[in-house]
């Protein structure tokens, strides 16, 4: 008995607070999601990249810990947004790709749970997730603006500053994206102080909301989705002059490093209000770097993974991340783990003791341990990309265009991360377990879009696209 209260007593001192016999923290978190927008693996300098200058980025990943193995929950923005905020895969509520579908009102989400708990909720940056106007769209009438009007104030977000789409990363109001895709704020079109750099306007906005929390003595929840880098990529002259001789690279780069400035700002803020180890926060990017390859203002790399955005090799769904807790999570350490998106959601439900309401499917797991250093096991991740559905299982990774196996490619990632090299023919058993696994998953996602999971009536915005049909761009 004494052993085991050294240990308890050990593992406390190591790793922080202890946790509630619920599962939820004593004292809970805030909560930041901070996330880029087409950042490729290799963008920044914890992962390597000795041209980008990242230097906060860096001194946050150092001061948590870096996932080396982190995956979006798809290769474009949209169904990565959604799998951060519900923890289940975007499939089962018709989020197929970038401007497809809306969040459903039913889904709970992390601003629900958290707004249920006490927290005060705000959104900050790029929404994607259905339109800001029953009247008009970045996208256009083909959008359906009143049918997939879904906006953060009506999504349980107190404080919200955010756009439909993608903007300009510098002086977005004069560029032609800004067209039908204002910055709206708490509702209503954004006027003042909207020119120059765009990471530092939603910043702006987003410091006041820290600060009205903790004056209020209020834990929160602030998702910052900055547009850094997604095209139209613009740096502003102070950023291009850092990176001299990098031509039109410049405004790729640049852009990075003003996004890296403004996470700065955060960063010296929590610390000024003394809650940074009162706060978790993790950082990654939605899919991998825009282009067929890297040049010019598509100058993103990959550090050597296959494919880039819109892919469903590493390239397009690993992505530079780190997690960071001061006391909480052990700073300096690496994880290797296969880990994803969907596990925002789950890990904090943990954190705060939160009780779903009912038994829907929740596809991605409880992370904190793994991040702790206590275990390194975790479910298989589940991926769509168009017509094209892949599988990560420890260190193999299954890639099918159908479930008859037939084309399937599987790859050890562990010995060949740049998926160079199919093993399927040698490995058929393990081809079949992971194609049974997928089309397994396939049917518990098919009856979520159907509705199988909300106790009222749920009328899918998008029909249903079975995995041969021709991907929807």
């Amino acid at each position: 008995m004494v052993v085991w209260r050294n240990l308890f007593v050990l593992m406390i001192c190591v790793y922080g607070t202890p946790f509630t016999a619920s599962g939820g923290a004593k004292n809970p978190p805030n909560i930041v999601l901070l996330m880029c927008d087409d950042l490729g693996y290799g963008d920044t300098g914890f992962n390597g990249n000795a041209t980008i200058h990242t230097p906060n980025l860096d001194r946050m990943a150092q001061l948590g810990v870096r996932l080396t193995n982190f995956h979006s929950g798809a290769a474009v923005c949209s169904p990565t947004r959604a799998t951060c905020l519900t923890g289940r895969h975007h499939y089962r509520y018709g989020i197929w790709s970038a401007n497809k579908g809306h969040l459903p009102k039913e889904e709970v989400t992390l601003a629900k749970m958290l707004k249920s708990l006490g927290y005060r909720t705000g959104h900050f940056g790029k929404w994607h997730l259905g339109t800001l106007s029953r009247r008009f769209s970045a996208k256009g009438e083909q959008r359906k603006p009143a049918v997939h009007y879904a906006p953060p104030w009506e999504r349980d977000y107190d404080r919200s500053f955010v756009t439909e789409s993608a903007v300009a990363t510098w002086d977005p109001v004069t560029n032609e994206r800004y067209r039908n895709n204002p910055y709206w704020d708490d509702g209503q079109i954004a006027h003042g102080n909207l020119a120059g750099c765009d990471s530092r306007v939603i910043m702006d906005r987003v410091l006041p909301f820290i600060e009205e929390a903790c004056t209020i003595q209020q834990p929160f929840l602030a998702v910052v989705w900055f547009h850094a880098p997604h095209m139209p990529v613009v740096a502003g002259p102070k950023y291009l002059a850092m990176y001299p001789g990098k031509g039109e690279a410049a405004h790729y780069y640049g852009c990075i490093t003003a996004m890296d400035e403004q996470v700065g700002r955060l960063q010296k803020r929590l610390d000024d209000l003394d809650i940074d180890n009162k706060t978790l926060i993790f950082f990654c990017s939605d899919n991998g770097p825009e282009g067929k390859n890297s040049n010019g203002v598509t100058a993103g790399v990959t550090n050597g993974l296959r494919g880039r955005k819109r892919s469903p090799y590493e390239g397009g769904v690993r992505v530079p991340a780190f997690a960071k807790w001061p006391g909480h999570i052990p700073a300096g350490r690496v994880v290797d783990v296969p880990l994803s998106t969907l596990d925002y959601m789950p890990t904090v439900q943990n954190i705060v003791g939160y009780k779903m309401p009912d038994s829907r499917p929740v596809d991605g797991d409880d992370i904190l341990p793994i991040l702790r250093g206590i275990t390194d096991v975790r479910r298989p991740i589940a991926f769509r990309v168009g017509k094209t559905a892949s599988l990560i299982d420890g260190r193999y990774k299954l890639v099918v265009r159908d479930y008859s196996g037939d084309d399937a490619e599987l790859f050890d990632l562990k010995l060949d991360r740049e998926e160079s090299t199919s093993i399927a023919t040698d490995r058929v058993d393990l081809v079949q377990r992971m194609t049974k696994l997928l089309e397994s998953t396939e049917g518990s996602v098919r009856n979520s879009h159907a509705g199988g999971d909300y106790e009222n009536e749920f009328v899918p915005s998008e029909p249903w696209v079975p995995l041969s049909n021709p991907e929807r761009n």
